[in-house]
């Protein structure tokens, strides 16, 4: 009776210990994770190794092996666009912002990103480039960022960290207060993301990594350029190429500091480019205050996708995207259409933040599909509004009409994924019903302007 008493007790304390296991993997489950986005900077669809690019990239190729693909994700031709629809859950045409912008792009009031998820209880940082106001009193901390660091304005000099010439060019700051740092700009944006995120503590937190590589101007240092593949004919291209090497390698500093904190199995890691790589001849954007660069045409890679940066063509406004959460996301590939506008949405369903108002998002939740509990996306139209023309996507279809609108093409992007067969004059009707789509989603462009001034 008493060893029946003990194996009584000894399996009763076993189902405890079951239980409070069990109630111990549910909580961490639920946990909110932590969130890292990584973007670069004018980063071409081929300018990385698993699209074939010339560029060894291991630390992303092994982010595409152990993540998902997002293999048709959209952004906008140009940088400060993109970062308005990432920062709201909505198009940057709503805010008025259809191209490089200096002035303040978002009203005051403007539930960003980091202000959601600070309200769900995240720390936040930005490191890296703004860009959605190039004056101090317009920066980050003003819409939910604990930290910031980095360039206000745009793509900076490498070592000086100056912003091209004029008004905004003293942009380097650390939480508002403008400073100098010395270093390549990828070494000091790498430093204080790892030591920030070594420096978090229980809380969930949420870093937002801008970085400015691999845009122009570009002066890598020597132990970079040393290991640039031979046959990397040009300065500019060997430049440019250790630079997206250099990136890369940033890439894997962050993911190690994830690592040593332990947080690994509770972070999801998300990368992707702003828009596609430069292709442009344009000799001035390969200068900066430190010097001139040898004259040579831009040298993103983009291919198979036609055209680059500036442009609403897929090479344009297709990038590399991945999203990286060992043990939840499964390794694969999606291709569903998604946009930047998606992210928000998504990040603040993992956060558990709901919003008190409706936020007008533009964007959709991509987590049941990123895990597999859907089979698809729901069919929506992909609406690319830019200064030199407009890009329309419904289904296999895309539309793209000049500014003013007395143009227009037609590519069927299944069957012609190079947009190189206009059918536009063969299929009068179906342009006529895209326009239709097009204006339909252009109809609440402009609504959140800023104001004042």
């Amino acid at each position: 009776m008493f060893r029946n008493s003990i194996s009584r007790l000894w399996h009763l304390g076993a189902s405890l210990f079951l239980i409070v296991a069990a109630v111990d993997v549910a909580r961490a489950a639920a946990r909110p994770p932590n969130i890292v986005f990584i973007l670069a900077d004018d980063l071409g669809w081929a300018d990385v190794a698993f699209h074939d690019g010339s560029a060894p990239t291991p630390h992303l190729d092994r982010l595409a092996r152990e993540g998902v693909e997002l293999t048709q994700h959209y952004v906008a031709p140009v940088c400060t666009p993109t970062r308005a629809g990432f920062m709201t859950g909505r198009l940057w045409s709503r805010f008025g912002v259809f191209a490089v912008e200096q002035k303040r792009c978002l009203p005051w009031d403007t539930v960003t990103l980091p202000r959601a998820l600070k309200q769900a209880g995240y720390d936040t940082a930005l490191i890296g480039k703004w860009h959605l106001g190039s004056k101090r009193e317009w920066g980050p901390r003003h819409y939910g960022f604990d930290h910031t660091y980095g360039s206000f304005a745009g793509g900076v000099g490498p070592y000086e960290h100056l912003y091209k010439r004029g008004p905004y060019s003293k942009t380097w700051h650390r939480n508002g207060e403008y400073l100098t740092d010395e270093g390549h700009v990828t070494d000091v944006i790498t430093a204080e993301a790892v030591s920030w995120i070594q420096a978090r503590r229980e809380a969930p937190y949420f870093l937002y990594l801008p970085f400015t590589a691999p845009h122009l101007p570009v002066m890598e240092p020597a132990e970079w350029l040393a290991k640039v593949p031979a046959g990397t004919k040009g300065e500019v291209r060997r430049h440019y190429v250790a630079a997206i090497m250099h990136f890369d390698d940033a890439v894997g500093r962050v993911l190690a500091a994830i690592e040593r904190t332990g947080r690994r199995e509770n972070t999801l890691v998300v990368f992707s480019s702003d828009n596609g790589g430069s292709q442009r001849e344009n000799n001035n954007d390969l200068k900066y205050p430190g010097g001139p660069y040898p004259e040579g045409p831009m040298p993103g890679q983009n291919h198979p996708l036609r055209a680059g940066k500036g442009s609403v063509y897929e090479g344009g406004i297709r990038t590399p995207t991945i999203a990286w959460w060992p043990g939840r996301l499964a390794p694969g590939k999606i291709r569903d259409p998604a946009q930047i506008t998606d992210w928000m949405p998504t990040f603040c369903a993992l956060a558990g933040y709901r919003p008190e108002r409706d936020l007008k998002w533009d964007g959709v939740n991509l987590w049941p599909r990123l895990t597999g509990q859907v089979s698809r996306l729901e069919p929506r139209v992909i609406y690319t509004p830019f200064s030199r023309s407009t890009g329309l996507r419904d289904g296999d279809w895309k539309l793209v009409v000049t500014r003013k609108g007395d143009q227009a093409e037609l590519f069927n992007l299944e069957r012609d994924p190079q947009e190189a067969n206009d059918l536009a004059r063969d299929m009068p009707d179906r342009v006529a019903r895209m326009r239709e789509r097009l204006a339909e989603a252009a109809r609440a462009d402009r609504d959140a302007v800023v104001k004042e001034p």
